[in-house]
């Protein structure tokens, strides 16, 4: 049962009370050049993973600490700094990607982000690193605000929840690409031991620029700007082959169409949209948690100074740490993407919960065995440190990764998905700034015992995600709103709830929303002039 009462579909091929074929995407023509675009979009999220692993392997390398020569504080600045500047771009990312556009949104992103890159291999001083960095982050923020919106927003309703957890699991793609290349580089007896791997930073927004153009808009972007009838098509040319007739594109077109029609005539026009409803505030504590806790669970003392943790444990020579590091993305990289696709199998509220636990009890016992290897200086606890680390990352990957983005993009209505998101992500890198300015000079001072905080702040997440967090699996997009609302909630089509039923009669009467069939004729007739000319 979701909020409000409403029961959960047992197929993901429901949509509007009825059950639709079940679609394999490698057996369509459509959906295969869909996803093909799509995997360029979703590796926005790699830039991330790649910044990260290069900054854990960087701080491993002699020639950037001898260049730099950073004190811990300096590198908690370098790498907090990247989430000031993602939040310095938040407040812009939600209005320019529901004024100008997904797409435009991203290219902008990539564009900004690519100077960062520019200046972050040619720097001479310190200042000019930290510059770069600020400025990744902010073109990293803006097309990371919009990227995910454009994967779930064009998806075909069936696969919508396995793409949308992938594209948080790019990540590791970038984290194994730098690792690996800090791996190859670091033995180099020059500064172009620390600048190879900078100047290949640019290599996913490379990618990504040079395809986001063959990229269709989101559907749901085009209705909300009152252009149906190119919605329409694109529905019709990557959900069914080009064809406006298709039953289930039609339930779509009219369900999207319906929903985006109560929201607007709704909505506040403002931010205090967010929390005007019990159902937003619910959703808004959720986005508020997940963006919290995706960072604060322990997994950024890894992600960005794990040459401090193996250091401490007895593991402190170059060679062995980049290694680790390595290995690890690769591990972190099969988890996390297998689990990507067993998200309607498994349910998102269980494999959260289990994540958290696990997460929780292998903390402790990671916290334990690093006492035994920084007191005793023991060398097998030190071993046992590095195995924990890998099962912490395994469970963490059973949903944080991937269903970071996956779970809170799917519960936010369209009217407020792009600001609900921005929401996320500001707590994210809010987050990230804390821990990556307080961590290094934690473990300086505190050593092992700093692990006990997180010990008890999972106990904390576990009991917030045991509360807050709703099942959605099997659920149309538009539909999801009832799991939060109930009989409030606005949805179009044949799963439009009696206030939403009433509401559209009455556009219809005002003739503020016209019949699906109207616009359908008019696709159709300008499909076939445009054939014929």
């Amino acid at each position: 049962m979701g909020a409000g009462g409403a029961v959960v579909p047992n197929k993901n091929n429901v949509i509007g009370g009825r059950e639709f074929p079940q679609v394999t995407w490698y057996k369509d023509r459509g959906l295969r050049k869909l996803y093909f675009l799509l995997a360029t979009v979703i590796m926005v999220s790699a830039t991330n993973g790649f910044d990260g692993s290069m900054m854990n392997g960087l701080q491993t390398v002699d020639n950037w600490k001898n260049y730099f020569k950073p004190s811990p504080a300096t590198r908690g600045l370098l790498n907090a700094i990247m989430s000031v500047g993602s939040m310095c771009a938040i407040p812009i990312s939600p209005w320019l990607a529901d004024w100008r556009g997904r797409r435009i949104a991203i290219i902008i992103g990539i564009a900004i982000m690519f100077v960062g890159v520019a200046l972050q291999p040619v720097a001479v001083n310190i200042g000019m690193f930290t510059a770069a960095r600020f400025l990744i982050g902010f073109g990293v923020s803006l097309a990371h605000g919009a990227a995910p919106l454009l994967v779930t927003e064009l998806s075909h309703l069936q696969h919508r929840a396995r793409l949308t957890s992938l594209y948080n699991t790019t990540w590791y793609i970038g984290s194994i690409i730098a690792a690996w290349t800090t791996y190859g580089t670091f033995r180099i007896p020059s500064t172009w031991s620390w600048r190879i791997p900078s100047l290949l930073q640019a290599t996913p927004a490379l990618i990504m620029l040079s395809c986001i153009w063959l990229v269709p808009e989101s559907p749901r972007w085009l209705i909300c700007k009152d252009r149906h009838e190119e919605a329409l098509a694109i529905l019709a040319k990557y959900h069914a082959n080009g064809n406006m007739q298709d039953e289930l594109v039609q339930y779509e077109f009219t369900e999207i169409r319906e929903t985006i029609a109560l929201e607007s005539e709704f909505a506040k026009r403002g931010i205090s949209e967010l929390w005007a409803t019990r159902g937003n505030r619910h959703r808004m504590l959720i986005c508020i948690a997940a963006g919290l806790f995706s960072q604060w669970s322990g997994n950024s003392l890894v992600s960005y100074y794990i040459g401090d943790i193996l250091t401490q444990v007895g593991i402190d020579d170059q060679g062995s740490q980049n290694l680790i590091n390595g290995i690890l993305m690769i591990w972190n990289m099969i988890v996390a993407s297998s689990m990507a696709f067993g998200v309607d199998k498994f349910g998102r509220r269980p494999l959260f919960l289990t994540s958290t636990a696990g997460m929780m009890i292998i903390f402790i016992g990671w916290t334990i065995a690093s006492k035994y290897a920084v007191d005793f200086k023991s060398k097998p606890a030190g071993t046992a440190v590095v195995a924990l680390i890998f099962l912490y990352y395994t469970m963490y990957n059973l949903a944080w990764s991937g269903l970071l983005i996956g779970y809170t993009v799917e519960i936010l209505p369209y009217e407020i998905r792009a600001r609900g998101m921005a929401v996320m992500f500001l707590f994210v890198n809010l987050a990230l700034f804390f821990n990556n300015y307080v961590n290094p000079v934690a473990l300086d001072a505190i050593n092992w015992k700093y692990y006990i905080v997180y010990c008890c702040w999972l106990c904390v997440e576990f009991i917030a995600v045991y509360f807050l967090f709703v099942e959605t699996r099997y659920t149309p997009l538009e539909e999801i709103a009832k799991y939060f609302d109930g009989e409030e909630a606005r949805v179009g089509g044949e799963a439009a709830t009696g206030l939403g039923r009433q509401t559209l009669y009455v556009l219809e009467e005002k003739g503020r929303i016209e019949h699906t069939e109207h616009v359908l004729e008019r696709a159709i007739n300008r499909g076939a002039a445009s054939e014929k000319v």
